[in-house]
């Protein structure tokens, strides 16, 4: 699937207990995950998104088993969650998108503007 054990952990967390959506899963992660660009995070979302909608239809056949995760699944004879999904989440990844997009541009205007008081504080400091 491309991620590692401890990002599933993250999404299922967040999925299960904080009970986040693709946008609002993205928006934690950006904050959560520095290391990666939220372009990154974004395509990692929706790539967990789309495998979590193709599968979600084997629970409701499964039997429940024993996970020793918070947030493993208890009876599935209570669980009323929608169980077929759209799996390409066509508005949920637009926005996921244009959020990115908005963020890296923020953080390469900080970034820039940062470069540029520190060349003038240092051009100030030869002046003297």
């Amino acid at each position: 699937m491309g991620m590692t054990y401890d990002e599933l952990g993250h999404f299922g967390r967040l999925r299960k207990l904080s009970r986040c959506g693709p946008v609002t899963m993205f928006r934690k992660l950006v904050d959560i995950w520095t290391h990666l660009s939220p372009t990154v995070v974004a395509q990692k979302v929706q790539r967990f998104f789309y495998f979590y909608s193709v599968n979600r239809h084997k629970m409701v056949t499964l039997t429940p088993s024993y996970h020793a995760e918070s947030y493993s699944p208890d009876d599935n004879r209570f669980d009323l969650r929608q169980f077929l999904y759209n799996v390409r989440w066509p508005r949920q990844n637009n926005v996921m998108n244009a959020l990115a997009k908005r963020i890296e541009t923020a953080r390469a205007r900080e970034g820039k503007g940062a470069a540029e008081d520190d060349e003038a504080r240092e051009a100030k400091r030869l002046k003297k």
